[in-house]
């Protein structure tokens, strides 16, 4: 069973960096893409950044520049660094497994909050 696990949320003023991380069990994390997606308030949840499985890493046009997806394999641990947050990065921010049959498995869940 996969079950990813986030952590790293919080509060953070403008300007402010947080690193998420999200952590899962099981064998198939090296050889899955990985993704990071944000529920803002009254909004739809949109990707921010994936992660092949080979370490090619994509970017919603918002975030590029600022935000840094990353994997380790040997501690089945994804990451998001987030960099020079901004009040509208608030949201729930979810990391997603796509393993190579195509099953998806969500994280809980971690409350990022930008504010002054």
């Amino acid at each position: 069973q996969v079950q990813p696990v986030e952590s790293g949320g919080g509060l953070v003023q403008p300007g402010g960096s947080l690193r998420l991380s999200c952590a899962a069990s099981g064998s198939i994390f090296s050889s899955s893409a990985m993704g990071w997606y944000r529920r803002g308030p009254g909004k739809q949840r949109d990707l921010v950044a994936r992660i092949s499985r080979s370490g090619t890493a994509n970017y919603a046009p918002s975030v590029e520049g600022r935000f840094t997806v990353s994997r380790d394999n040997a501690k089945n641990t994804l990451y998001l660094q987030m960099n020079s947050l901004k009040v509208e990065d608030t949201g729930v921010y979810y990391c997603t497994i796509t393993t190579l049959s195509g099953i998806d498995y969500w994280g809980q869940g971690n409350q990022v909050t930008v504010s002054s």
